[in-house]
């Protein structure tokens, strides 16, 4: 059973980091497509990042480029988002999710497991 359990949110000023994990209890044998999403009130869950984690370049969605960086442990059992530079437009309820089929997709719809979430909010 896929079990994802994310961990790092809180409340943070703008201009400051922080640093989401992922713990993932997945098969290790083999590769997935693991993303960051986000969802604040009264809006759609997005993309906020995608890892392949056989390999190859991340995607992020336009808003967090260049300030966030997705990355996964050696084990591939945990994932992380490290977000530097937040605005208030980042405070959302951020999600951990899986998906187990190829290619890799930035829709939330694509997503097979996702964890509770973890709540980013940035406000001075």
């Amino acid at each position: 059973q896929v079990q994802l359990v994310e961990s790092g949110g809180g409340s943070v000023q703008p201009g400051g980091s922080l640093r989401l994990s992922c713990a993932a209890s997945l098969y290790t044998y083999r590769n997935y497509c693991m993303g960051w999403f986000r969802q604040a009130p009264g809006k759609e869950r997005e993309a906020v990042a995608v890892i392949y984690t056989g390999g190859g370049r991340p995607y992020y969605g336009d808003s967090v480029q260049g300030r966030f960086t997705i990355s996964q442990d050696n084990a591939k059992t945990a994932l992380y988002l490290q977000m530097n530079s937040l605005k208030p437009e980042d405070t959302a309820m951020y999600y951990c999710a899986t998906r187990l089929s190829l290619p890799c997709s930035s829709r939330f719809q694509d997503y097979d497991y996702w964890g509770q979430g973890t709540q980013v909010t940035v406000s001075s």
